[in-house]
């Protein structure tokens, strides 16, 4: 039975994180973005975030967030939440699900502890400005 379902590759899709101003705290700050580097548009994605790891050896978890976009256009990027300093230096994952078509896809991206680093940049499909790229 398990031979007979296939799961589809999620391609052109991505998770990452992006240094920018932020008029609240009065500095540059972390966000997350969902970009989509396809040609068709992603329908009912949805992302569940979390951070997990250890700070001075103690086990910490943060709440679990869930952000949910009606559709993301092909060639195009939306914010999904502003990753505070505190959580970088947990793994922060970002599960997510969308349909293109009838067809359901899904993939986790994780940034490993202190993986968000200004040292990590690298240029973004897309946005034309360089962020670091989920894995």
């Amino acid at each position: 039975m398990k031979k007979d379902i296939t799961i589809p590759k999620v391609e052109n899709v991505y998770v990452a994180a992006i240094q920018e101003w932020n008029d609240d705290f009065m500095e540059n700050s972390w966000y997350a973005y969902l970009i989509n580097d396809g040609e068709v548009t992603l329908e009912m994605a949805i992302v569940v975030s979390k951070a997990y790891g250890l700070i001075d050896g103690e086990e910490r978890k943060t709440g679990t967030f869930r952000h949910a976009f009606k559709e993301v256009l092909p060639n195009s990027a939306v914010k999904i939440e502003l990753l505070e300093n505190n959580v970088l230096q947990l793994n922060n994952e970002f599960m997510l699900t969308f349909f293109i078509g009838g067809t359901l896809y899904d993939k986790n991206y994780v940034f490993r502890a202190n993986t968000i680093d200004k040292s990590a940049l690298t240029e973004l499909p897309v946005l034309t400005k360089q962020g670091i790229l989920g894995k």
